[in-house]
């Protein structure tokens, strides 16, 4: 346990307010200034992103006086899916206001630094803490009484800082591991416009078919789900819609079939698949992942496809996985989709096959192919260091707040 006092939070700040929403609502937002109007989406774990932020008036400005934001301050998002998502205001020059989500905190500047304070509340217990303690139901809410009577760890203050130091560069060092896993991600569909560009309008020329030259037609499962949904004793694991939905395979996620159900053999997923969602949301339907490896206990259900390929005509499933995530593709997917509802939509077999593509020699989808699987290992080594990264950030937070740094 730490050897430091703990403290109300009502006793080290001087204002715990949330903001308002302007009269008029989002038509009094403006479009460059002149006052910053955070809302909640803008709140993010110890980051403030402002890329898609609303302004308010000079007039809007006045009338919400009482929720300004100063150099300090903590800002910390109090309702919905995002509450506990904190972060320090600590830049100046800058006129801003809160909405109703959000949580202005005011430490005293000789008792607590914001950056500690937020680095605090951002922590796994505490924000397990939250969710322990906020009441709002059905929807997810903290009250303005229930920040006041958070505890806090009293370090001197100049440890607080050198803690809140130390966390902000293990941080950065975090989120440079996210970039460069981001950027080797977008490095495949890069190379696939370099090498192969718009696989529907074929402004390079190449070989011009339809689906059905090169897949010989899609195997779909069934969608038998046990009547307990949590049952884990059950052998075998039917796949969910979500499973591709990210465009990449995602195995976990599953339900579990009825325990005296046998599937047939072609049912299984196998590595090498490359799966098609012939039923989504508008956005979503014909979403295609590539299976690099599967548990033996995975079953397609009837939403999800599984290519057949054509012997006669040789195809790399890579550089097809690919060319059907190209949004040109998605958008001719899109408009042969059926449906009258607007949460779901379908598409048969048959348009699929009739879709209009290109077709490179295979010897350069193979080269495609190879890069991507290149690429694959590398995003795989550094999501295990990513991984391994997060948890000792983890353990240092925990050390952190526990004086053990």
């Amino acid at each position: 346990m730490s050897h430091w006092k703990e403290a109300r939070l009502g006793d080290l700040t001087t204002v715990i307010s949330s903001g308002a929403t302007p009269l008029g609502g989002a038509g009094a937002y403006n479009g460059n200034g002149p006052v910053l109007f955070i809302r909640s989406q803008n709140v993010l774990m110890n980051r403030l992103d402002i890329h898609d932020a609303a302004y308010i008036s000079e007039d809007n400005d006045r009338q919400l006086a009482r929720t300004r934001v100063e150099s300090g301050d903590v800002l910390l998002n109090i309702t919905g899916a995002s509450i506990g998502r904190v972060t320090a205001f600590q830049v100046r020059g800058v006129r801003a206001n809160v909405n109703q989500h959000v949580c202005v905190i005011r430490p005293k500047p000789d008792l607590l630094f914001c950056g500690f304070l937020s680095r605090y509340i951002s922590s796994p217990e505490f924000q397990a803490y939250i969710n322990r303690v906020q009441a709002g139901g059905t929807r997810q809410a903290l009250n303005f009484t229930q920040i006041a009577n958070f505890t806090i760890p009293m370090p001197p203050l100049v440890e607080q800082r050198r803690i809140a130091v130390i966390l902000d560069k293990a941080e950065a060092l975090r989120a440079k591991r996210r970039e460069t896993l981001s950027r080797s991600t977008n490095l495949a569909s890069a190379l696939f416009r370099q090498m192969f560009g718009d696989p529907i309008a074929n402004e390079k020329g190449w070989r011009s078919v339809r689906v059905t030259d090169f897949v010989a037609g899609f195997e779909g499962g069934k969608s038998l789900v046990s009547e307990d949904e949590d049952d884990r004793t059950t052998l075998n694991r039917v796949l969910k819609v979500s499973a591709v939905t990210s465009l990449r395979y995602r195995p976990e996620e599953v339900k579990p079939v009825p325990d005296g159900y046998q599937p047939p053999s072609q049912h299984f997923v196998r590595p090498g698949d490359l799966l098609f969602s012939r039923a989504n949301t508008s956005e979503l339907v014909g979403a295609t992942a590539y299976v690099y490896k599967t548990p033996s206990n995975v079953l397609l259900p009837d939403k999800l496809w599984r290519f057949v390929w054509k012997e006669s005509c040789p195809v790399d499933p890579l550089f097809v996985w690919y060319m059907f995530q190209h949004e040109s593709f998605r958008r001719e997917i899109g408009k042969r989709a059926t449906g009258t509802s607007g949460s779901m939509k379908n598409i048969s077999q048959a348009k699929t096959m009739l879709i209009e593509t290109i077709l490179p020699p295979v010897e350069k989808q193979r080269a495609f192919g190879n890069f991507v699987r290149s690429i694959e290992q590398l995003n795989h080594n550094q999501n295990a260091s990513a991984a391994e990264i997060d948890s000792l950030f983890v353990c240092l937070q925990h050390r952190a707040f526990r004086g053990e740094l």
